[in-house]
């Protein structure tokens, strides 16, 4: 069936501004010839879009024959979003305006945080970083919150994160929703990880990928066909529990005790293991980057290590066979493309699927970047709907 006229402008207009927001200032002009539509036509287009406050005028082209041609952007202030990242150690906040321009970052420490108060102290984090990217009070669209858990569909409760005191209100996403003065969506970490590494990192282009997230906890992230995975509960990616050679089976994950995936590849495993090496460092990350710098005792300390993240890797990849695989968090960040490589080596021995393995390559926090790009999809979703 065709189209309404409604329908037709609507799609034309979303393509208008998705390519201003891929390409940087366009003419009326260029906007024509990428769209395929008539000068008369981009012009209204364009007309439309100005008066939705949606684009503004930012300059003339120069330098080509002719009278110069008005440039267009996308207007940054058509939207603000929020990205979250929690951990249990800090909050880390980040605001942006609708391109993705990031307007100001805060983190606050959560040591000696009462239960109780976690909400308002989360709004206190996002309602400082609004003040400091110099917005006023209630500016924000939309906000995106990175946790390492995973919010049941059915109950709307946090599950796999008992590490988090605070967390665990059946009102949840109200109540943050409610004290942030926005909607707030709470998304597993490890999957916003992979949201950014293929939107800016390494799975860029990829459409079938999993990300294995090594830090102080083990979690993986699965995109199949482009869409992240996330299994009926949620947990999906919850492989730190996963039984794997060379690690005690966890027998009653409702209580807190040792064994699975994280048993070989955690941060304290990690620590343990350095130590029976000779490595003595302050922390995991630590230990590997000593690794690094020392012959000999240090190259068998990652070998092993490399050995226990491939044998993780090896169940993963038996069952989804994705395209690639790419290393995060902050043990194979610390171990860089040594570790990369000696990964690479070991799944290849033990494993009959051999994706690519890659490091992650988004800079910072690929947690909060992850939540940005999530918060954005959702505010230029109902920002740019015309009619």
């Amino acid at each position: 069936m065709a189209g309404t006229p409604s329908l037709l402008r609507a799609i034309n207009d979303r393509a208008a501004l998705e390519l201003l927001l891929a390409n940087g200032p366009l003419s009326r002009t260029q906007i024509g010839t990428l769209t395929g539509l008539s000068k008369p036509t981009a012009s209204q287009l364009l007309a439309r879009l100005e008066a939705a406050g949606l684009v503004v005028p930012v300059g003339t082209t120069a330098g080509g024959p002719g009278p110069n041609a008005q440039l267009y952007q996308v207007n940054p202030a058509a939207g603000y979003v929020a990205g979250l990242d929690v951990t249990t150690t800090h909050v880390r906040v980040a605001v942006a305006d609708i391109t993705g321009g990031t307007l100001a970052e805060h983190q606050v420490a959560t040591k000696g945080w009462p239960a109780a108060e976690t909400v308002r102290r989360v709004a206190d984090a996002v309602a400082e970083t609004v003040r400091l990217a110099g917005l006023p009070e209630g500016s924000l669209h939309q906000a995106v919150l990175g946790i390492g858990g995973a919010l049941d569909p059915v109950t709307d409760r946090l599950r796999y994160a008992t590490h988090l005191p605070g967390w665990h209100s059946p009102r949840l996403v109200a109540e943050l929703s409610e004290a942030v003065g926005a909607p707030v969506t709470i998304e597993n970490d490890v999957n916003l990880a992979a949201i950014a590494e293929q939107a800016v990192g390494a799975a860029r282009g990829s459409e079938d990928f999993v990300l294995l997230w090594a830090e102080e906890g083990i979690g993986a992230a699965i995109v199949i066909a482009g869409r992240l995975h996330r299994g009926f509960t949620g947990g999906a990616g919850e492989v730190g529990y996963m039984p794997v050679p060379g690690a005690p089976v966890v027998h009653n994950v409702r209580r807190k005790n040792s064994g699975g995936f994280q048993e070989l590849a955690g941060a304290p495993a990690v620590l343990a293991l350095a130590r029976e090496h000779g490595l003595n460092a302050p922390g995991a990350e630590q230990a590997v980057a000593l690794a690094l710098e020392t012959p000999g005792a240090g190259e068998e300390f990652l070998a092993v290590l490399a050995d226990r993240i491939a044998v993780g890797l090896a169940a993963i990849v038996a069952v989804v066979d994705p395209e690639l695989l790419v290393l995060a968090g902050g043990v194979p960040t610390a171990g860089g493309e040594r570790l990369r490589e000696l990964v690479q080596e070991s799944l290849a021995r033990i494993a009959i699927p051999r994706p690519e393995v890659r490091s992650s390559t988004v800079p910072g926090s690929p947690v909060l970047h992850g939540a940005l790009q999530r918060a954005l999809a959702t505010a230029r979703d109902a920002a740019f709907t015309t009619h």
